[in-house]
């Protein structure tokens, strides 16, 4: 983690508060210092004498030997611990239960953090300093965490009014800051899911969301089932190893089958609290070994009819069993992949209904298209028979006066200076002599036309065709 000043606070003067209901007040303090312990069974040797002179004494031991709040008493310019309650300890690391040397020593963390700085300001001033919401990072290296306090820091003075020493009180709302965290992170998800942001988007940013907010590490995976449920899809991992994701990419549903498998068979919750070992495992673990998995909690995502939708899971390097809140956490965020993919199924739904309709109104389209050139085309051979047979009415006059016309009558206004070669009649008794291509013509286009030339065959050849 990377350490950080603490938050802004502000200064005050008179009695501490971030402690809720506790106040304390200046005789009460000294006599919490005289009484207090400095580590487990040690005391200091006037407490006896203190025990004597003061009957609440045992009241100060349960407000601040038992109390979750963290106390210190803080002694010189160097700031040495001369006492600490075992809220105390118990925060900063039982290895480090000791007093007598300064808080820097005991605690070098702190320096690049600021708060070394803040107790020098205030042994300085004698002015005492509230922080709210400060982020502290306790420990190093692999070991280092993050913590939220509201604490303060109170001069402690001598009968002439001199500082001599520091007062640490503190209350460690850690829970209430990823309490915070956790529902702003949700709330940002259910938004994404909302303006229909891609599911992979979603369910990274998930995933991620809850290895950020997890103090232990965890890496999370969501597989996504096939329609028919028989077989498990990537569908977000983003801190684990590629190889990894690209095994179990497709693996099937069964029983046995990892943890993954076996939840989205049974639709209930499969806890491995050893990879190493669980027979679950068997045909995963040369899997498991090289991307550092050694514990895995998967949940399935289940649609409100039911049906899986995919998996949740929750992966650990070291095996570990979940506590009720790892639980909570699980539930709340399957919950809400669930969200995500069954509105993804709803949006995909509704494109490919869309994708349908279009496709159904470019058919219809194209049916309106063809139908409407047939019908141009039938008016365009009703208006043709119509010329034709005007033609062959025109002919017809002009036959009575000549037999065998020289050229083509079938020309229309136009006129055709083509031999008259064949004679064509219909069926109302009109004839007309025609060039070929003009009698072609009329034979294509006006049903009801026949050859009339005898020597062709006239009407029998024409009805016998």
């Amino acid at each position: 983690m990377i350490a950080a000043s603490p938050a802004p606070a502000e200064s005050r003067v008179g009695t501490p508060t971030g402690l809720g209901h506790q106040r304390l007040t200046a005789s009460a303090h000294r006599e919490v210092d005289e009484t207090m312990t400095a580590a487990p069974e040690q005391r200091p040797a006037t407490a006896s004498r203190t025990v004597t002179r003061h009957s609440g004494d045992d009241d100060l031991r349960a407000l601040f030997g038992q109390s979750i709040a963290v106390f210190a008493s803080l002694a010189g310019p160097t700031h040495v611990l001369e006492a600490a309650n075992p809220a105390f300890f118990a925060t900063i690391g039982e290895e480090r239960s000791r007093t007598g040397v300064p808080v820097a020593e005991l605690m070098p963390e702190l320096a690049d953090q600021g708060f070394i700085d803040l107790l020098d300001q205030v042994y300085r001033t004698g002015e005492p300093y509230t922080g709210r919401d400060a982020r502290v990072v306790l420990g190093t290296g692999p070991q280092a965490r993050e913590v939220f306090f509201d604490f303060t820091y109170e001069p402690r003075r001598d009968p002439d009014g001199s500082v001599v020493g520091i007062r640490v009180i503190g209350v460690e709302i850690t829970q209430v800051k990823q309490s915070q965290r956790l529902l702003t992170e949700h709330r940002a998800l259910v938004e994404q899911i909302a303006r229909q942001a891609p599911l992979s988007e979603v369910l990274d940013g998930m995933a991620r969301c809850i290895e950020d907010l997890s103090p232990d590490g965890v890496l999370v995976s969501v597989l996504l089932a096939d329609p028919d449920g028989s077989h498990l899809r990537h569908g977000a991992a983003p801190s684990l190893p590629h190889f990894y994701n690209q095994a179990i990419d497709g693996i099937a549903t069964g029983e046995g089958v990892g943890s993954c498998g076996t939840a989205a068979h049974r639709r209930e919750p499969v806890i491995v609290t050893d990879i190493a070992t669980d027979p679950f495992w068997a045909e995963f673990r040369h899997l498991a070994e090289p991307a550092g998995l050694a514990a895995c909690w998967s949940m399935p995502i289940l649609a409100r009819d039911g049906s899986l939708l995919g998996t949740f899971a929750m992966y650990h390097r070291t095996p570990r069993a979940p506590q009720d809140t790892d639980l909570a956490l699980a539930r709340l965020f399957t919950d809400t992949a669930a969200l995500a993919i069954e509105r993804h199924h709803i949006e995909q739904a509704k494109t490919a209904a869309e994708a349908s309709a279009r496709s159904a109104l470019e058919e219809l389209a194209k049916v309106v298209r063809a139908e409407r050139e047939l019908r141009a085309e039938a008016e365009q051979r009703a208006a043709t028979a119509a010329e034709l047979n005007a033609r062959m009415r025109t002919a017809a006059t002009l036959q009575a006066a000549t037999s065998h016309p020289e050229t083509c009558q079938l020309g229309g206004t136009a006129g055709c200076s083509g031999p008259a070669e064949i004679k064509i009649a219909d069926s109302w008794g009109d004839s007309a002599w025609g060039c070929t291509t003009h009698v072609e013509e009329a034979i294509l286009n006006v049903r009801s036309v026949f050859i009339a030339s005898e020597e062709l065959g006239g009407l029998a050849a024409y009805l016998n065709r």
